[in-house]
């Protein structure tokens, strides 16, 4: 159970981020999945090494989802995303 959630929660997180960087065309599902989930962990390891301390739901959002972003920003440097 708790991997059927992490994979919806790493979809929604993966579809705001690319909506946010104007990739959701490019992206599907599974796209939106992968990036959600490893975003997220680069989040969290990013708030680690800037000192931040991940705790509480919302924060825990915007550091997945700031992750994602970044993730994306790098896939697009490597001209994986337009």
């Amino acid at each position: 159970m708790q991997l059927i959630i992490s994979l919806i929660i790493g979809g929604v997180v993966g579809w705001l981020a690319s909506m946010l960087m104007k990739t959701n065309a490019q992206m599907g599902l599974i796209a939106n999945v992968i990036v959600g989930i490893v975003g997220s962990a680069l989040g969290v390891w990013v708030a680690g090494l800037l000192g931040l301390e991940v705790a509480g739901g919302i924060v825990q959002w915007l550091v997945a989802i700031g992750g994602a972003v970044l993730l994306i920003l790098i896939l697009k440097m490597l001209n994986i995303f337009k």
